[in-house]
Parts: structure tokens; sequence; C-alpha cells
């Protein structure tokens, strides 16, 4: 029988590392000594021989003290450091904690990551304007927060590097991920009719219901229709997206016929839409149920519990770190990725008021 062979820390340690960079989460320079031992929870001392064990096995090279070490690719090709814009959706998407995880981690594998100037949304959508900005911007690849079709479509068109995080990527040539929500809206939509709720009011975003309804608004739609709920422009309305326009169409809602069930696509919508109720007495769930397509940290704090939609961030991230490996070195990577979603049923839904 062979003696078993135990790793030493660093061994283990460089064996991660490696693992990590066949994966590509990393490209052009490797993050520093003390960046990858708070990444890591080791100290400095094992992460050191860790870096020169990869050193000793042609993966890395050094490059001097006091700087990264350089990541040798494979098949000797040559990754170059990217300049890499994120272009956000609305102007406050910087400060989502998973797309500052994706800036951070896009730096340390050597690139330069930066938010574009104006958002989707500072520049009305239009593709024109975002055209305009995309080619005064010094940047060798972008990532699309959101976009619409129209939007895409542009950017595969003018062949400019670049990856759909969410938006209407269906059957375009673009690197893309985003959760599946197909399930769990179907879920949601499910357990409210079960509750007998019948006017069930979905509140999205131009760019999920524009040209035709995206893939979890059709689910939406097709639940409704095969428990035999007539579907139409009440289920899910147009409306102006602006402060005044969600104003307007909840007002109208409100009016004559009010739903009795709403499903609220993003965290910020969410919110417009409980102060609109609460400002009218209309309380949750006693006269309307709430769900929200997406979690938000804020919702922990939140009595009764949110009803919601969640999914992991993480792998979205890792993703996109891959595909920004990929193309330094001149790969292509048009693949497009559905990740997991799940529906969380909270305190927000109850049975249809009589």
């Amino acid at each position: 029988m062979n003696p078993i062979r135990l790793l030493s820390a660093s061994a283990q340690v460089a064996a991660h590392l490696r693992t990590e960079l066949d994966r590509g989460r990393w490209s052009g320079g490797m993050p520093g000594v003390n960046w990858l031992a708070a990444e890591l929870g080791v100290n400095r001392k094992t992460v050191v021989g860790a870096l020169r064990q990869l050193e000793k096995d042609g993966v890395l090279e050094s490059q001097g003290q006091g700087r990264n070490r350089r990541i040798i690719p494979p098949d000797g090709k040559t990754a170059r450091p990217m300049r890499i814009a994120l272009l956000g959706h609305e102007p406050l998407v910087s400060t989502e904690g998973y797309l500052v995880e994706l800036q951070h981690l896009l730096i340390a594998a050597g690139h330069t990551a930066f938010f574009a100037k104006k958002s989707s949304q500072d520049l009305g959508m239009d593709v024109a304007r975002i055209s305009s900005q995309v080619r005064q911007t010094e940047a060798d690849a972008w990532v699309i927060c959101s976009g619409s079709r129209g939007v895409l479509e542009w950017f595969c068109e003018q062949q400019v590097v670049a990856f759909a995080l969410f938006g209407r990527r269906e059957g375009l040539p673009i690197a893309a991920i985003g959760p599946d929500k197909r399930p769990p809206v179907a879920a949601a939509t499910r357990q409210l009719i079960s509750l007998g709720h019948r006017r069930i009011v979905l509140v999205a975003r131009r760019v999920r219901r524009m040209p035709q309804p995206g893939r979890s608004e059709r689910a939406f739609l097709d639940e409704l229709d095969a428990h035999g709920v007539p579907v139409g422009d009440y289920n899910l309305p147009d409306w102006e997206e602006t402060t005044e326009g969600l104003q307007e169409l909840l007002t109208s809602l409100f009016r004559v016929t009010p739903p009795t069930a709403m499903i609220i696509d993003e965290a910020s919508l969410f919110a417009a839409v409980q102060q609109f109720l609460a400002a009218r007495g209309i309380r949750v769930p006693q006269h309307v149920s709430l769900i929200c397509t997406d979690a938000d940290p804020t919702f922990t704090w939140c009595s009764p519990s949110i009803s919601h939609i969640r999914w992991d961030a993480g792998p979205v991230i890792r993703r996109i770190v891959r595909w920004a490996a990929t193309v330094s070195i001149g790969g292509k990577d048009v693949k497009q990725t559905l990740t997991a979603a799940e529906f969380v049923p909270g305190g927000t839904i109850g049975p249809c008021a009589k």
C-alpha cells in the first residue's frame, strides 16, 4: 500500500490557485500577496510559498520586488490587460454590492475596470446616445447591465467586445449571463392563484416588456392563462419609466379594479410601490399581496418578511471574470448562461381579500 501523501498548506493553496487560473479567474497580473492572504484566510508566508511553487511550475513569472507576478497564459498566448467599462442600467447601479465586487475582481485580474460616466437611464435608453458615449470612452470591452434589445443589437452589429449582464440577449451573438427567473416567477404566480388571486399585475420596466415580453414575463402570462385567468394589458401594463409615470400607473390601477396581488420587478420599484400603498392606507397583505423579483439587503430588516426571488451573484461575477480572461488572450466567447433562482415566500402574500 502506498503511503498517504499529505500536502503542505502552501501546496494546497498552490493547487487552489492553479485551479482558479485554469478557470480564468485572473489574467495578466496575479493579485498581490496581501490580497490573496485576506481572500483565502491564510497567512502571508503560506501564500508566498504557493506563488513560488507556481513560478517553478511555469504558471507565473516574477516581475521583480514589489510588483505582482505575471500570469503565463496557456498555449503561449499573451494576455493583455484590458480597459473594461461597465454600462449601468440606472445612475446608482455602481453601488450594487455584486457590481462593486465584480469591479474589484476585474482589477485584481490585472484589468482597468470602471463605470461609464452615464447610465443607460441617464441617456434615455436611446441607442444613438449610448453609442455616442461608447465611441467617446476609451475602453477595450464593455459589460452592459440590463441592456435593451436595441442596445445589445447595436453592440453586436459594431462588433464591440461586450458582455450582457441580464438584459434582452436571447439569440444574439454576445456572451451573457443572468438568473433564470422563469421557474420562480411561475411558482410565485401559482401560489397567488392558489390563494384565490385573479387580478394579478406584474410591474416591469420597458426593457422587460418590449418589443415583446421577456422570458420571466412570458412565464407569468402563461401561468395565468394555464389557470384560466384572462390575460391582457392589465396584467403587464405599459407605463412611462419615470417617478411620475410609476405614480400615474399605480393611481390608475387602484382607481377602479385594484389588483389583489402585484409582482414588482426590482427592489427599487418595490419600495416605491410600498410607499404608494402606505400613503393610501392600503395594507399588505390584507388588501394586496406583494412579491419582489429580486432580493435586497434591506429585506432582512422587514417585518413581515418580504416575498421575493433569490439568486446567487457569485456564479454571475465569476462568469464575467472568466469571459474577460478569454478575450484578453484573443479568444472568442459568446456563450450565454442561466443561473438558478428560487421563490422565497414571505409575509407579504396572503389569501385574496373577499
